[in-house]
Order: C-alpha cells, then structure tokens, then sequence
C-alpha cells in the first residue's frame, strides 16, 4: 500500500485555444474532422470488461448536415442496464478499497489525454455530433472537461483534510466512504464536460456509476470513454449503455441497491424522476442522493446607467451562442427605455455580419440546433409570435431543415412583460426582450423575479452601484450564478461553480467541493487511548 500524505497538482484552469486562422490548433482539428467525416463508425455500450454490439442500430448524423453519416450506436435493452448494474456492484468493493491517490491518477491522466493526444478527436467529435463550432468545443469538450477533471482531485483532497477535533486521550477521524450501491448518472447533449463529469466525479470520490448519456451526444461520449479506459480506470467502474430513458428507470430506480442520481436534464423529466425514487423508498438500502440541475430562463436586467454596447455585445452572445442551446443562455432581457433603440440599432448592425452554417467552415457563428424534435419545437414558438399582437419580431424569424436544423437568431419585442416567451424555457436562438420605463427600475426587479419558475443565472448591466446593490440584492434568489456586467454563461470549473434552485435543480454547484461531498457518506470514528475502568463519574462520590 501506499505510505505517505500526498499533494496533488496545484489548482489551475486550462487554456483555452484561440483556433485562429492557420493556428496549429486549427489545422490539427480541421484534418480531424475530415478523418471523422469520412468513415462511419459503429458505437457499443460498455459494461464491465465488454463492448456490447446490440445489432439494434441507430443512426447518428451531423444536426447541420443530417443526411451525412457519421456512424451508428448500439441501441441495448433492460437486460443490458441490470448488467451494467451487475458489473457496477461487482466493481464496486476493489474499488472503493484503492487508494484515494490512485483513483486521482487514473482521472489527472484523463485530463492530461483530453489536453493532449485526445483534444482534436473529442472536439471534432463534438462540433460533428452536437453541431457545435470550434471555439464552443474546445471552451466544452476540452478546457471545460479537463478543469473538472483536475480541479475535483484537488476539491477530493481538501474534503479528506477536513477532519474533526480531538480531546486529550482521544482521537477523532472522519472518513469519507462512497455511497453504498451504485449512482446512475443521466447526461445532456449540450456539453460533452456535462456528459464526462457527471459519471466521473461521483467516481472519483469512490463509487461505481451506470451512465446513460443522451442519444443525440453518443458520437463524442464513445471518446469520453475511450479516454477514460486509457486512463486506467477499471472495468464496471463507470458502464455506459445507451437505452431509452423510461426503459432504463424501470430498471434503475426500483433496484435496491441504487443510491443515487446525478442528472441534467429537463424539469419534467427530473420531477418525474423525483416522484419514482420517492414511492419507491421502502425498496432502498438507503436513502438515495439526488443531484439534479435542470432548465433555465436566464434574464439581462439592464439599468439606464449601462453602456449599450456592452449590452448588446452580451445579449449577442449571451442568446446566440451555441445556438441558445444552453440552459444559462440569455433567454430574456429587460432594457430601459432610454437604451433600447441604441441597444437594438448596435445589435441589429452586429447580427447582420453573422455567419450561420456547418461547422466545418470556422467562420460560422451560428450553427445547427440539435435534432428535427428541437427544431419544430422553437420554430413553433416563432410561427405563434407571428401571429400575435403581443409581440414583435425584430429581427430573425427565418428557418430551414432542407439540409440542418438551422434557425436564424431571432429577437422578439414583448409588448406584455407576461408574453410567454418571457416565461418558457425554449432552448434556441431566441431572445425576447421587454421594455420598461427607465424610471421604474425598482418595480421590475420583482416582475422578473416572479415571471419564471427557473432560477440558474441572470445579469445586471449597470454603471450605478447602488443599482447594482438593488439588483444583487432584491433577485437574490432569482438565479444561482449571478453576473455584474457580463453575459449570464461561461461558467468556469472552480471560479464560478455553477447551479441554480426553484425550478433550475438542487443547486449543488457542479465544479466545486460542494458537488463532490454529495457523492459520500462520512463515517466518524472516535479512538480512546486509555478506556476507563470504573462506570462511576466523581459527582457520585460520598462527601
């Protein structure tokens, strides 16, 4: 066994490459995405040492080019999650026995191969499968990935130092056991560092995980993997199987021996979940972790006091980024009535030199949304704005899935601060914006707080700290990530550890410690040096 106290690595984030025309990073990505694109490959399931071809194959194509094919995964069935749960639980005691420095190697490794000989492979993967462009890849799949890779060792560490007091004659130890059982872990298509770090921190920390990654974010979950296994990690440690969603939870959350969930994903579905594991307590060995962050509809709060163009500039790329298909994009604004014609006059100018495309041409800011289901559900929203009097479409509006799932990024004018594009999470490149009287700051502070269940992250936009203040203040529990000045996205790994309440999730900030304590059962143990000899105390002796 290993003898000594170790430190790990110091805390540091890594750098995110430009992709600058005729960079090294660019020509290096550019061939491996001409590799990718000219074989098709096929996608198992892992589970303990096997790659399980099911021979039920599903198509995966490009969302920008979907008559393309990039490949084919391997549909599996309830048989193959009860063998994954196997072969968790068969893993899970050599496991839980390694030592806390080697289950940290084996993920430092991982990171470094996603840094290194891995990081052109699982980009192109997700500019591909998820139609994302090379700057929000490598922001994601790489740098995004890689700092929870390495920043959870040094949380793990700085749990297993804290330690309790201890009185002369005694010793007092905490230790940090994985849950008893297995976690199941469910996974976006949004961001591939979602997809690897909700199955690998619980890991980390000294369990055995099931992972069912989202169908439409297969293409690059196969690399995570692939990573992961090059890394070291034993088999039936983390088991990914690509099943239906209601078909595996049948399985799952019925199964004595599950003892939590880390999940993203939509608020139904974890409402639902929710529901299931509680009617099926008395089945559990114990009462399961829930973990859970889930939709958003982030707001821009601008006061008269802010510069127009920083406004713009972060509503552009707040709302459009990435095609809006983040649950902290900028989904709403609310602007003064002395900034709006200048806050629209600087974004109307800027969105009109904006590409939109494939990914494969670098200069395309705009891609495509993630599948035809997406596509028809915000064009929808799109095609009832223009029909009503209660709003106004700016600019945008336009669509085609002749040949992707393009949607223009569109801006919307609510004429009523109830207009339900105000309220619902759409998930798409499309931002409404209400105006108010720019003397009445203090009275929509509370119409933005109550216009949404969700609470993941909003914005203020303001030169007057006492607006600010106001706003800091009085939306305090409006959002979980709060921004001064900027746009409401880009969480980074450790400086801005991300989550939100209300309808957004539990809350339990992916990218910090709090996360990873989530995934432990401490148990204390108290060692007494000299044990007494007599039950008698002193107060009981004769005077």
């Amino acid at each position: 066994m290993s003898i000594g106290k170790f430190n790990v690595p110091e805390l540091r984030n890594e750098p995110v490459k430009s992709y600058a025309p005729g960079s090294p990073e660019t020509i290096v990505l550019k061939e491996a995405l001409v590799a990718a694109r000219s074989k098709q490959i096929e996608i198992p399931q892992y589970i303990g040492n096997q790659e399980i071809f099911s021979g039920n194959k599903r198509v995966i194509s490009p969302p920008h080019d979907h008559q393309h094919i990039l490949g084919y995964f391997h549909e599996g069935n309830k048989k193959d999650v009860s063998s994954a749960i196997s072969q968790a639980l068969h893993a899970a005691k050599p496991w839980a026995a390694m030592s806390w420095e080697q289950r940290a190697a084996i993920f430092l490794r991982a990171a470094e191969l996603i840094a290194g000989p891995y990081r052109a492979e699982i980009n192109a993967a997700t500019m591909l499968g998820q139609s994302k462009n090379a700057y929000q890849a490598e922001i994601d799949a790489a740098c995004e990935f890689i700092d929870f890779l390495r920043l959870n060792v040094n949380f793990m560490q700085e749990i297993y130092e804290q330690q309790p007091v201890s009185s002369e004659g005694v010793w007092n130890r905490m230790e940090y056991r994985p849950l008893e059982g297995f976690v199941f872990a469910i996974t976006p298509f949004n961001f591939t560092a979602i997809a690897g770090n909700l199955p690998a921190a619980p890991a980390l920390m000294g369990n055995v995980v099931v992972w069912k990654p989202a169908f439409t974010q297969v293409y690059a979950a196969n690399v995570i993997m692939k990573v992961f296994k090059a890394a070291g990690l034993p088999d039936g440690v983390i088991n990914m199987i690509l099943v239906d969603g209601p078909a595996a939870g049948d399985i799952v959350f019925s199964h004595p021996d599950f003892a939590g969930i880390h999940f993203t994903g939509s608020t139904s579905v974890f409402k639902t979940i929710w529901k299931t594991i509680g009617n099926n307590l008395d089945c559990y060995k114990s009462f399961p972790r829930i973990v859970g962050e889930t939709g958003g509809k982030d707001f821009v709060l601008a006061h008269r006091s802010a510069h127009a163009r920083e406004v713009a500039i972060g509503l552009i790329r707040g709302a459009f980024e990435y095609q809006g298909q983040k649950c902290s994009a900028a989904s709403r604004a609310y602007i003064p009535t002395n900034l709006w014609e200048e806050v629209k006059s600087i974004m109307l100018e800027e969105l009109a030199t904006i590409k939109m495309g494939g990914v494969e041409d670098f200069g395309n800011f705009v891609n495509a949304v993630i599948d035809e289901k997406s596509f028809d559900k915000i064009t929808n929203y799109i095609n009832e704005a223009s029909k009503s009097d209660a709003v106004e479409i700016i600019t945008g509006g336009g669509y085609t899935k002749e040949h992707g799932y393009f949607i223009e990024p569109t801006i919307l004018l609510a004429k009523e601060s109830n207009y339900v594009t105000l309220s619902e999470e759409i998930f798409g490149p499309v931002l409404t914006v209400f105006v108010y009287d720019e003397n009445d700051f203090e009275g929509i502070i509370p119409i933005i707080d109550a216009t949404s269940p969700y609470a993941l992250t909003g914005a203020i936009f303001a030169t007057d700290r006492y607006a600010i203040q106001y706003a800091t203040k009085h939306l305090v529990n409006a959002a979980g990530n709060f921004y001064i000045n900027d746009k409401p996205t880009g969480a980074v790994v450790g400086q801005q550890p991300f989550g939100g309440a209300r309808a957004s999730g539990t809350n339990d900030k992916a990218g910090s410690i709090l996360n990873l304590l989530r995934w432990v059962s401490p148990r204390v143990i108290k060692e007494t040096f000299v044990s007494p000899k007599s039950y008698q105390y002193p107060f009981l002796a004769t005077e």
